[in-house]
């Protein structure tokens, strides 16, 4: 596989990675932003790979399941990308994912990829704001002290909400 067309898709399990993948594959072959009810999913034991068209390139995304987390760095090599999901309405994660954050992002294959920081669930209903959030993940520090571009969005993969920013994301450094 071409490291040019893979991007790998992290976090922490129950995040919403499985369906984010789902959906974005729906929206890439169907174009449709009728998401209907979220289809059922399991978490994710070893990965999934899910093919997506994005202005005629194709595009693989490698989901690796939460629980993997020891051996994600193997899978590093081969990709342009990442998405790291946060679930941002379970604030007791929050912690590790960011500590799960900064290793994907001090590994040396990773270091010129496009790191796109995705808080999903914010449909959820939850404490904190957005902006206390990225305060807790301390944000601002990781942007200025990463040597990867990074963006952050929100989203909920299971209404819908921010998917098409998602991959305009994915197009925006994908298609060159």
């Amino acid at each position: 596989m071409n490291s040019k067309e893979v991007c790998l898709l992290l976090g922490a399990t129950g995040v919403g990675k499985t369906l984010l993948l789902k959906r974005l594959q729906m929206i890439s072959l169907h174009g449709s932003c009728e998401m209907g009810s979220p289809p059922s999913t399991l978490p994710t034991v070893g990965t999934n790979l899910t093919d997506l068209t994005l202005k005629k390139k194709k595009v693989t995304v490698r989901e690796i399941g939460g629980c993997m987390g020891p051996i994600w760095p193997s899978y590093f090599q081969d990709c342009f990308s990442v998405i790291f999901m946060v679930d941002s309405a379970n604030i007791v994660q929050i912690s590790s994912s960011c500590i799960q954050l900064l290793s994907v992002l001090s590994a040396e294959p990773l270091r010129s990829a496009s790191v796109l920081i995705l808080f999903n669930k914010r449909d959820m209903p939850c404490i904190k704001s957005l902006t206390e959030i990225k305060s807790l993940f301390r944000m601002d520090d990781i942007i200025a002290s990463a040597p990867q571009p990074i963006t952050t969005l929100e989203a909920s993969a299971r209404s819908g909400q921010g998917l098409r920013e998602v991959l305009s994301w994915l197009e925006s450094v994908t298609v060159k």
